[in-house]
């Protein structure tokens, strides 16, 4: 007979990933499917990767306690954010400036290479899971009486009483799952790639907002000392017409755009490396959970770029499913389906929030309606001058007080 698992995992990335260390740590075992391949740990650390990951304070907290922040080989963190308008007077500053590499009590996050992280998240499974698959491929997912049968290209069977898709925003669970997805086109398109600037980040996270998009320069680890703390990381999104004329630009046309569109924000961009773009869409799914199934990260909902929180809202989907599942299990059940509706009743509205006011800043910041930009920049200096309402965006944005009603809250022992 086909052995029954308690949960099956697909997806073995950061949410994926992460929701099976959560359990590991509570004690369940689950079965992980990764696509991806055992990595190469030396060609991984030797490889600079031009893009990075704003981790939130909540992330960065989660992936303390499941033991994959310490197996980090690089990362760099920022303790100041600058937004500000290129057009307008309007500007909010976080936290400050720091020329030296800061101490652990100043940072408000940290930039990880998406490179890194997945090999430090894949060398924690390999040591803490019984059953973790790399090159995984899954062909289709049923449902049956007894839960979910999931079968595998090499021709095995699984039976779970839960499977959990953590496999990102074309998600072959939320397929098979049939749920449906509403897609919001931006009509835009992110241009990415690593830059080095004449003067040093000093730790700061910046933002623009231009009468195209938002142009945003993150701080990251150079593998070159001479040049470290003058590499970003740059995320720039621009209407699609917009990005098909930038991407044909050479270098050096490439450079003196971004210095000037940045009004100099860090002086002259002196080089560039690993130019990529890609389409940006909102997407999200009409219900994160059926019975016996949970979608988590990009599988549930994918976010404008705009704050950098798609990454961290979806951590924060793992760590409240596992806390609701880990509660039942005390109580002698298992993935009841009002336990996965508690799920998506804490989840889903705040995500849908979420998503919603990045697609409302981004048309207000990119309107050039006269009314419109005097009240945007009206209300981006009321906010720098208003200490509650900084506050409140900076409590938002690290997201602990949203950990703070499960097991993963700071500063709470975790069962």
């Amino acid at each position: 007979m086909t052995k029954m698992h308690d949960v099956v995992i697909v997806g073995g990335g950061l949410v994926g990933g992460l929701t099976a260390l959560l359990l590991a740590k509570g004690g369940v075992q689950a079965v992980v499917l990764d696509a991806a391949p055992v990595l190469d740990a030396e060609k991984v650390l030797a490889t600079p990767n031009p893009r990075v990951l704003a981790l939130s304070q909540a992330t960065i907290h989660l992936l303390e306690q499941v033991g994959v922040w310490d197996k980090l080989a690089r990362h760099m963190p920022y303790t100041g954010m600058q937004v500000y308008n290129q057009n307008g007077y309007g500007e909010i500053v976080f936290g400050q400036a720091s020329e030296r590499s800061p101490i652990r009590e100043q940072w408000l996050g940290s930039m990880v290479e998406p490179s890194i992280l997945n090999l430090a998240i894949q060398q924690q499974l390999q040591a803490q899971l019984q059953d973790y698959r790399t090159q995984a491929k899954v062909t289709r997912i049923e449902q049956t009486p007894q839960g979910w049968r999931i079968d595998l290209a090499n021709g095995e069977r699984l039976q779970t009483k839960l499977v959990i898709g953590a496999d990102g925003a074309n998600s072959f669970v939320r397929e098979q799952a049939m749920i449906d997805l509403d897609v919001l086109d931006y009509q835009q398109i992110a241009m990415s790639c690593a830059i080095r600037t004449t003067q040093p980040h000093q730790h700061v996270a910046r933002q623009i907002f231009l009468p195209t998009g938002p142009l945003a320069y993150l701080p990251m680890v150079s593998l070159d000392e001479q040049s470290q703390g003058h590499w970003q990381s740059i995320v720039w999104s621009l209407p699609s017409d917009f990005a098909e004329e930038y991407a044909a630009l050479d270098d050096k046309s490439f450079m003196h755009l971004l210095t000037q569109s940045s009004l100099h924000m860090l002086g002259e961009v002196t080089a560039v490396a690993s130019r990529a773009h890609f389409p940006l869409k909102a997407r999200a799914a009409v219900h994160y959970v059926k019975d016996g199934l949970a979608l988590v990260g990009d599988a549930a909902h994918v976010i404008h770029p705009l704050a950098g929180q798609g990454v961290n809202i979806g951590c924060l989907d793992a760590a409240v499913l596992c806390d609701v599942l880990l509660q039942d299990l005390a109580r002698g059940s298992w993935a009841h389906i009002q336990t996965l509706r508690r799920y998506e009743h804490s989840r889903k509205g705040q995500n849908q929030a979420m998503m919603h006011s990045m697609s409302m800043i981004g048309w207000l910041e990119k309107t050039t309606l006269t009314p419109v930009v005097w009240a945007r920049n009206q209300g981006l200096k009321w906010v720098e001058q208003t200490p509650l309402f900084k506050d409140l965006f900076m409590q938002q944005a690290n997201g602990l007080a949203q950990l703070k009603s499960t097991r993963y809250a700071k500063g709470r022992a975790v069962d």
